[in-house]
């Protein structure tokens, strides 16, 4: 058997938005869509295989390959916008029968979450922003070499570098697993059209709208790095003095991967979030 199919990074496969998509889905309850981010190789596995467990303890865990990364399927002529990605999501949903559920979305996830939200509000209950994109900023040099990635094991220990504050988590052993999977077929051809430069430009099409923002009636959970140098920390400042029903939480000794570096402390808070939810009820902004 081949090691692409018995990796840990496939899941199964649903249709979704016109795509076969590989997601993970594990645990029961009340779901919650978890939305990754945009590193080179990135799959859903990797950006949460440390909180997955934790969370499907009391909630139904769905996990998928975003249209233009992973294993979820590239379609011919594929342009991947915001539109896009948030009509893929709400396509996992539709395909697993679920109505309603609360989001989680790292970085570029996050801008997707917070899109979703505004657009389907119906299709949301509570919403975690992780380091998230989404509100007005200038590109980090960090962001931009992340987007701008070309394939060497140097460059992707360099990467690794910038994402955590603790070096220990970043070897040489991690930079080639995460290499190889950058070059897996198809990987890399989706992500390297996806951001070209000027970066700026993609940055600025993942905003909302601060008057939509600010209309959230949602409940949620901003969750930053103090010490991030991909997505500055502002970014949560902003999202949670707009967003009216926020809470924020700020991990020091922490970068851009606060769900790694901090995996039991970010699972528990996440999960003590969410089962708060249980006696919401939708209500409009007074």
């Amino acid at each position: 058997m081949s090691a692409i199919a018995t990796t840990p990074e496939i899941g199964r496969s649903v249709l979704a938005a016109g795509r076969q998509t590989n997601i993970h889905d594990l645990g029961s309850g009340a779901p919650v869509l978890l939305i990754h981010g945009s590193g080179p190789g990135v799959t859903a596995w990797a950006n949460w295989r440390l909180v997955m467990p934790a969370l499907a303890q009391s909630c139904r865990v769905i996990a998928p390959d975003m249209a233009g990364f992973g294993y979820t399927e590239r379609l011919p002529g594929d342009v991947h916008t915001m539109e896009g990605w948030v009509a893929h999501a709400i396509g996992v949903l539709d395909a697993l029968g679920i109505e309603r559920t609360d989001l989680v979305g790292n970085s570029f996830g996050g801008a997707i979450a917070l899109a979703l939200a505004i657009r389907h509000p119906e299709r949301v209950r509570r919403l975690v922003l992780m380091g998230s994109v989404g509100v007005p900023f200038e590109i980090t040099p960090a962001l931009d070499a992340v987007w701008g990635y070309q394939p060497s094991i140097e460059t992707m220990r360099g990467l690794l570098d910038m994402f955590a504050f603790d070096r220990s988590l970043v070897n040489d052993e991690l930079a080639r697993l995460r290499y190889e999977a950058s070059i897996r077929p198809g990987f890399q051809e989706s992500f390297g059209a996806m951001f070209p430069a000027p970066r700026q430009r993609w940055v600025d099409a993942m905003v909302s709208a601060e008057a939509d923002i600010r209309a959230l009636p949602n409940h949620t959970l901003v969750i930053h790095g103090r010490d991030d140098k991909v997505i500055p920390l502002q970014t949560s400042l902003t999202l949670a003095s707009w967003i009216p029903r926020s809470q924020l939480h700020v991990f020091g000794q922490c970068g851009h991967w606060t769900q790694i570096e901090h995996a039991s402390r970010f699972a528990r808070l996440v999960g003590d979030f969410l089962a708060e939810a249980a006696t919401d009820e939708p209500q409009p902004l007074s």
